[in-house]
């Protein structure tokens, strides 16, 4: 009995968790950074603020656990992207495709938002994880003889992000595929 109690309590939580997220970053979105108080937010979610105090503290570390889940879901988004596709190569630009749209997503934040959604721990080490990750998918497209190899992979990961972070700045798929197009031909051994 104790464990079917802790695993109903538990589901509660993530319940009440996921939902005080979800109802955060809509009321965000249509009122602003500063337009935004837990009374609200208590509100939408249907709880109490007494419920809602025992979860967060305020709107900010609503909002930063609401952005350490959107950071986990583009990177399992990432890693679904590399598992359902072959060939080391369009692995690596389908992978790239994927983060640069994710990338392009960001403008939609104010840039109050912005700054206070892209620092902390949980970022820092998100990008370390990514430019892993991108590292390794070019190591193997350099072993696969698609990538250049006289640049090592890590520096190239580097490359690869920085060059598509400017997709946070363009306005149209069009732009964003061809910044991807630029980037991985970057990637390329040189002929000249």
């Amino acid at each position: 009995m104790p464990r079917i109690w802790s695993e109903t309590i538990a589901a509660h939580r993530d319940a009440v968790r996921e939902a005080t997220l979800d109802a955060t970053a809509t009321l965000v979105a249509e009122h602003g950074l500063t337009g935004v108080t837990m009374s609200q937010i208590a509100k939408d979610t249907g709880i109490g603020r007494a419920t809602l105090y025992k979860y967060f503290p305020d709107v900010e570390s609503i909002l930063r656990a609401w952005h350490e889940r959107q950071i986990d879901e583009h990177l399992k988004q990432l890693l679904e992207i590399r598992d359902r596709t072959d060939g080391a190569m369009e692995r690596l630009e389908a992978v790239l495709t994927g983060y640069a749209a994710a990338i392009s997503h960001r403008r939609e934040h104010d840039s109050r938002l912005a700054t206070l959604l892209h620092t902390g721990e949980h970022v820092a080490a998100a990008h370390e994880h990514l430019r892993e990750f991108i590292r390794e998918l070019i190591a193997d497209a350099a072993a696969a003889g698609a990538v250049r190899r006289d640049v090592p992979a890590g520096e190239l990961a580097a490359y690869c992000l920085h060059a598509l972070a400017a997709a946070g700045v363009l306005d149209s798929r069009a732009a964003t595929h061809r910044l991807v197009k630029t980037t991985v031909s970057g990637l390329r051994e040189s002929t000249a």
